[in-house]
């Protein structure tokens, strides 16, 4: 069964601070499975746990994935539960679970990028998708006569 398509243009709800945070993985290394394979495995338990979770400050994910490279968006309800998720049992388990395995090696790289935007400072448009991205998050709604540039998505 598919997602639902929300036909014409939707444009994320703009009252909101998120933290965007971006993170992944890259093999280096194809032949040394092995060493990538746990890095890769890692990431889905966390997810779930996450989205199981929704105290823990997690609003949701988009994953990409290409020839070399995994990257995952994430969003955030703030830093605060962005750092203490870090902090926590299952993420410290597979962050010394990486360097145990593959710290010394250069066959997988991981990487992540952490933005915090204030309320305001966005602009989104959705033509005929599911709820996705920004506003899968932190909620769509239909973009109006109010909102239909970008400029004045921005200064909603």
């Amino acid at each position: 069964m598919g997602k639902t398509i929300y036909p014409g243009r939707f444009m994320a709800d703009p009252g909101n601070e998120v933290v965007v945070f971006i993170i992944g993985m890259r093999i280096n290394k194809w032949w040394s499975v092995h060493n990538w394979l746990p890095v890769f495995k890692a990431m889905p338990p966390m997810i779930r746990e996450l989205y199981m979770n929704k105290d823990l400050g997690f609003l949701s994910v988009e994953t990409s994935v290409n020839l070399r490279t995994i990257t995952m968006v994430q969003y955030w309800r703030s830093f605060e539960d962005l750092k203490a998720y870090a902090k926590g049992p299952k993420h410290l388990t597979a962050w010394g679970n990486f360097y145990k395995k593959v710290g010394k090696t250069n066959a997988v790289g991981i990487y992540h990028e952490t933005y915090i935007v204030q309320a305001g400072n966005y602009e989104s448009i959705y033509g005929n998708m599911p709820e996705f991205g920004l506003a899968k998050a932190i909620g769509h709604m239909p973009v109006s006569h109010r909102t239909e540039t970008a400029e004045k998505r921005i200064k909603t």
